[in-house]
């Protein structure tokens, strides 16, 4: 049996939250205590080849193929539109009014479900090829998973516009240490279906590339005039991974009929020492509440509090939420 714990603050107030008036997810840390791993701890890489982790190192992101099995991305994928209460055969029913107003403008009509804390993503985030992908570029077995949510990109038509983006969710300037994740639950292997975009050029050379900016600029949207932005391809059940430097994004779904899917996964160091954190991830998962913060609005139908029981965590999974100490 597995002791649950007391319920501590309430899941509406994240401890230190700060992330209010920036983006970013609020489950875990902006950045890390531990530096991304740079091979001093002489480990051998789990998933990662070496080619791998030169790529990694020089673009700042890296797919993970067959992160978990296809069948296991497709039930999500299935699972996400009667979520969303669409047909996935008849684009009629995509274009609904979103739920809830979106703070961060960018993010309008890019497709984002509200939806955090169900069995199907937890057994994607407990999944032990993307926990050993993390620990390749952690350097640590010692991690927590982000509680984040999931994606339908739809294509645009009039009245539900969608220009693409790209950004940064933490300010470059703090030189966070941080990583993202994207695991794909169907193929986007048509680049103008939408899905992730990068600019591997300007994370390179971002020390250099601000000296030439305004004074003025805006710390999180940086101008992309020249750089070429580059259109990452996955299968169903690949997992991109990508330093939180790297200018990033949706980009538009310019198809007529071709549905992005994917699920946001991450993870960074435990932080077994901020209780209060710890104790909001443990009430955040037993009962289905979804993260606070500037890019979060949650379901205002409670559909997770109502309809969906409490995900079950193997072993793995506990010791990723923080309900087991590492």
């Amino acid at each position: 049996m597995e002791t649950m714990t007391p319920a501590g603050p309430p899941a509406t107030m994240i401890p230190d939250n700060a992330h209010q008036d920036i983006p970013g997810n609020p489950s875990t840390a902006i950045s890390s205590h531990l530096k991304l791993n740079d091979r001093s701890n002489g480990k051998p890489l789990r998933v990662l080849s070496e080619a791998d982790w030169q790529f990694w190192i020089e673009n700042g992101y890296i797919v993970i193929k067959n992160a978990v099995p296809k069948e296991q991305a497709e039930r999500l994928a299935k699972f996400l539109w009667e979520f969303e209460e669409k047909d996935p055969n008849d684009p009629e029913t995509w274009y609904a009014p979103p739920r809830a107003e979106m703070k961060m403008k960018e993010l309008s009509n890019s497709g984002m479900v509200e939806i955090y804390n169900h069995q199907y993503l937890w057994d994607n985030r407990q999944s032990p090829r993307i926990y050993d992908a993390f620990v390749d570029i952690w350097g640590t077995e010692k991690l927590w998973v982000t509680i984040d949510r999931a994606n339908l990109n739809l294509p645009a038509r009039p009245g539900f516009e969608f220009k693409g983006f790209i950004h940064w969710d933490y300010d470059p300037e703090t030189k966070p240490q941080n990583v993202q994740g994207v695991l794909a639950l169907a193929d986007q292997t048509d680049e103008n279906m939408g899905g992730f975009q990068c600019i591997p050029e300007l994370y390179r050379t971002y020390d250099t590339w601000k000296l030439t900016q305004p004074a003025n600029r805006d710390p999180f949207k940086p101008d992309t005039t020249g750089f070429e932005l580059v259109k990452v391809k996955l299968e169903a059940g690949d997992l991109l991974i990508f330093n939180s430097t790297q200018p990033h994004g949706i980009r538009p779904n310019l198809t007529k009929d071709k549905v992005r899917i994917a699920q946001y996964i991450s993870m960074m160091p435990a932080q077994e020492n901020n209780e209060a954190l710890r104790q909001w991830r443990i009430t955040s998962w037993r009962d289905r509440k979804a993260p606070e913060g500037y890019a979060f609005p949650g379901d205002p139908r409670g559909w997770e509090q109502t309809r969906y029981q409490t995900a079950q965590l193997n072993e793995l999974g506990k010791k990723l939420l923080g309900l087991e100490k590492w």
